[in-house]
This record gives C-alpha cells, structure tokens and sequence, in this order.
C-alpha cells in the first residue's frame, strides 16, 4: 500500500483539502455582500435624523398656513404662508429683493470680516498677556455691558447715516462675542498641557503655536458663530434708520405701507440667510478643527 502509486486526481488521506475558488476569498464575497446592506442602513439613519430635526419646523409652517385659514389668527395681520412665498417670489422677479439683499449682506460681511480681523488678535494677546489684561479689562467690562442698539444714536451722531455707520455698528456689536470668546478660549486650556510643553522645551512662541492656539480654536468659533447671527440682527437696526436699501429697510417700508405678504417676506428672507450662514460657519469650524475627536 505504501508503494501504490496515486493515479492523478487521487487524493491521499494525509493531503489537506484542495481549496476552491470560494473557499479561498470568503471575506471579500462577504465585504460585497454586506456592502449594500450597511449603506441602506446609513441611508436610513440620515433620512431618520433629518425628518427627526425638521419635524418641528415642518409643523410651525403647517400651522402658519392652516390658522390664518381657519381664521384662528387674523389673516390680515398673519397671512397665510402660501401668500408671503408668493410675495417673496414677486419681490424676487421684480428685482426688489436682491437689491436689498446685496445691500445687507456687503454691509453684514464688511462688519463681521472686521470684527474677525481685529477682535481674534486682540482677544489672543489679552487672554495670553497678563499685564495687557489687567490695563484693558476694566475698559472692556465697562463697554461689553453697553448694548450695540444702545449706542446707535451715537454712531449716527458721530459717523453721520451712511454706509460707515452701519458697517462701524455690526463690526461693534459683532466684536464682543469674538472678543469675549477668544479670551475665554486661551485662559481655559488645560494647564498640564502648557506645563507638558514647557517640559519638551517648547518657547512662548511655539507653544502658543502649537498649543495655545488650537486649544483655543473651538472656544473662538463659538465666539464667530455668535457674531454671524449678530451681523444679521443687529443690521436691521441700522438700515431702519437712514437707509434707502437693505433688508430692514425693505421690513419696515412695507410695514408703514400695509404690505404684509411683503414684510413677511423679508423677515423670511433674514431667517434663511441667517440659517445658511450658521451652516457655512459651522462647516468651517468643522474644517479647522479635525484634530477633536467626535
């Protein structure tokens, strides 16, 4: 028996078994197989959050079409949802609407540009300097205290109706939350890490570089994110007064000129640009900040 010679295609008993094809890559089958699957499951679970986080808005502008019809609000003073998308889209067409878009947001981004490039640097150097926050902070809680919409009256008087008072006045009120937050973000970050860095023989400048700064990061886009909303809001203020164009502009002209459907269609207008900028700031963050774990 030890001397039988095997015939080809005979087996010995001892021989593993000859892989097939299958056998040989089960997992990448499997990976396909299950490919599909995982991606109908992450479908499922963003259309699940996105009707989860619309829900509430998709029954505030249901009510807002349903009441004024059954006449639970005054359709007059509260027209029905459908007849101020109608408006918007005419004041769209006629031209009307991107005129005072275009105003508003120059006006807007001019302010809050400025306040970015003057509140992050000055903000950075007092929460990493001692002696220039002891010389400044009493200056800064005496003014940090004094509302924007305040002080308007006074940027008129000073800086006039044009153009510069209202860019001066989103680029103070914007400042504060950027100012107050970058401060905030330097004086916070964890000490073991300043002392850890200190130990490897890191420098003031490359520590702030490397450690100060990127701590802080989060803390400042809190800060950027609040003045984006106030560049918007507190602009209304500003183009009500002395102004021929821009979207509180167009608010109140139509408010005084009984043009409802109108007037709700600006302050449309101002919550959606509001909602896109959040977005597009909260994308940039996310941009800047990849080193946080999620």
């Amino acid at each position: 028996m030890a001397d039988q010679k095997l015939l080809p295609g005979d087996v010995h008993r001892h021989d593993p078994p000859a892989l097939t094809p299958a056998a040989e890559a089960p997992a990448p089958a499997l990976a396909l197989a299950e490919s599909p699957a995982r991606r109908r499951l992450s479908g499922g679970r963003l259309l699940r959050r996105a009707v989860t986080n619309s829900t509430a808005i998709l029954l505030l502008l249901a009510a807002w079409e349903v009441l004024p019809r059954l006449g639970v609000v005054d359709p007059v003073f509260v027209p029905p949802l459908s007849e101020n998308l109608v408006a918007w889209y005419d004041l769209l067409v006629g031209g009307q609407l991107p005129e005072h878009l275009e105003a508003s947001l120059a006006r807007s981004l001019s302010g809050f540009g400025l306040a970015i490039v003057l509140a992050i640097p000055l903000g950075l150097l007092i929460g990493w300097y001692k002696p220039v926050a002891d010389f400044l902070t009493p200056l800064l809680e005496l003014f940090r205290n004094t509302s924007a919409v305040a002080l308007l009256p006074v940027f008129t008087l000073i800086l006039g109706i044009g153009e510069t008072t209202k860019v001066t006045f989103v680029l103070y009120a914007c400042a504060w939350p950027i100012l107050l937050n970058t401060i905030s973000g330097v004086k916070t970050v964890e000490p073991l890490l300043i002392k850890s860095a200190r130990s490897m023989g890191l420098g003031p400048v490359r520590l702030f570089q490397k450690v100060i700064l990127p701590a802080a990061v989060p803390t400042i886009f809190t800060g950027v994110r609040l003045a984006g909303a106030y560049s918007i809001l507190v602009l209304l203020f500003a183009e009500m007064v002395g102004a021929k164009a821009g979207l509180g502009y167009l608010i109140l002209d139509t408010q005084s000129s009984f043009r409802i459907p109108d007037m709700y269609a600006g302050i449309i207008t101002i919550s959606v640009l509001g909602l896109l900028f959040n977005l597009l700031l909260v994308g940039v963050e996310r941009r800047f900040s990849t080193w946080r774990t999620t």
